[in-house]
């Protein structure tokens, strides 16, 4: 694999920047431009960023990480009881307890690889959901889930004078949390993350997860001790879970157990294979695919899809309606089932693979292109020596 070169970096960053800040623009035709969707866009991308990292260079991979997304929401949702509604505390401490738990998870799960890695971070990650259900009700409140109160102190608050008189909302120094602004704020975390992530990939740090992900075995056989580098891969990825939990409650001051079952775990599995595991974009294409197809095709029912054929014959319209209406509305998971089997199937390496299929068309046809003109030259000049003969 080639290795970018730094100004290349420069020109991949400047793009990911304005795609990211001109998203309301640019979704709007496809209806994804509103605050809630475009926040998830932004917060599930750096979920799937930093699991990319960790099942994308070393090739573990991790049924757990909804642990550590949990731990940053209800980290980030005590930051605004006790401490300030001011969000840079809670994402401060929300990503630092999270990697504080990644580092006592994969201290013990990294003792083993494979498969038992794998159920081992799922057994964490459901002890986790146990405890945050029942056993510590009172830290979590069970399966009502963690919310702000009338009469939390907010500390720092008082200190500086502010004082709510009712429910407050999250704030970035009086600029409030809520719509675009909040999808803005979640978006420049986003294109930091994105940034350390891409540094990660090109320094000699991101080389050897990924020697460790072709073979592991032989790297120890030369006395190289893999398991620090997998412990700092494992830390990393949980710290941008627990970013991104504490997000979740920035733009929605909740925390619930749900947040760490095992499907949220399966959901960023989904999201990395399905972008291409192991490639700086592809998860956030995975992010993209996926809650589009949540929000947006979660939304559609009979009615509206026999107003987007009703261009079509009656007949041909009925027909139609009835074929796609599993697939959206309470059956998208069927739509995202079979998106999800026709890609691992016929591209193994994600969308990603697909777009690079696409991109190598024109250098492919101009291959063959060359080949042809080669020939008809040969044959050219055997013609013309069977003549001189």
């Amino acid at each position: 694999m080639s290795m970018a070169t730094p100004k290349q970096d420069m020109v991949t960053m400047a793009l990911f920047t304005a795609a990211v800040l001109s998203a309301p623009l640019w979704l709007s035709p496809i209806g994804a431009n509103y605050p809630d969707l475009l926040q998830k866009f932004a917060i599930y991308g750096i979920f799937a960023i930093g699991f990319n990292i960790l099942f994308g260079l070393t090739g573990y991979l991790s049924f757990g990480h909804a642990a550590f997304l949990g731990v940053g929401s209800y980290t980030a949702v005590w930051s605004f009881k006790l401490l300030s509604m001011n969000v840079i505390p809670a994402v401060i401490f929300g990503t630092l307890l999270a990697g504080l738990f990644a580092l006592a998870i994969g201290y013990l799960s990294l003792r083993r690889s494979g498969i038992y890695f794998s159920i081992l971070t799922l057994a964490f990650a459901q002890m986790c959901y146990n405890l945050a259900y029942s056993v510590l009700t009172p830290i979590t409140n069970g399966e009502t889930g963690l919310q702000l109160d009338i009469g939390d102190p907010h500390v720092l608050d008082s200190l500086f004078g502010i004082e709510y008189t009712g429910l407050p909302s999250t704030s970035l120094f009086g600029l409030q949390m809520t719509g675009y602004s909040g999808f803005y704020f979640c978006a420049v975390i986003l294109i930091l993350a994105f940034f350390l992530s891409l540094r990660i990939f090109r320094s000699a740090f991101g080389m050897k997860l990924r020697a460790i992900k072709s073979n592991q075995t032989r790297m120890m056989y030369t006395g190289f001790n893999t398991r620090p580098y997998l412990l700092t891969a494992f830390v990393i990825s949980g710290m941008y879970a627990g970013l991104a939990g504490s997000l979740l409650a920035v733009t929605d001051p909740l925390a619930g157990a749900e947040r760490m079952q095992w499907t949220a775990s399966g959901e960023v599995v989904l999201m990395t294979i399905l972008g291409g595991a192991g490639t700086l974009i592809g998860p956030l294409l995975g992010v993209g695919l996926i809650k589009y197809f949540e929000n947006i095709f979660s939304a559609l029912n009979e009615q509206t899809l026999h107003e987007v054929f009703a261009f079509l014959p009656d007949w041909i319209e009925n027909l139609t309606v009835a074929i796609v209406n599993p697939f959206v509305g309470e059956g998208w998971h069927l739509m995202l089932g079979v998106l999800f089997m026709v890609i691992v199937i016929f591209l193994p390496g994600g969308v990603m693979e697909g777009i690079r299929r696409i991109a190598d068309l024109p250098r492919k046809f101009r291959r063959k292109a060359e080949k042809r003109r080669q020939e008809a030259e040969h044959a050219a000049a055997l013609r013309a020596a069977e003549e001189e003969g």
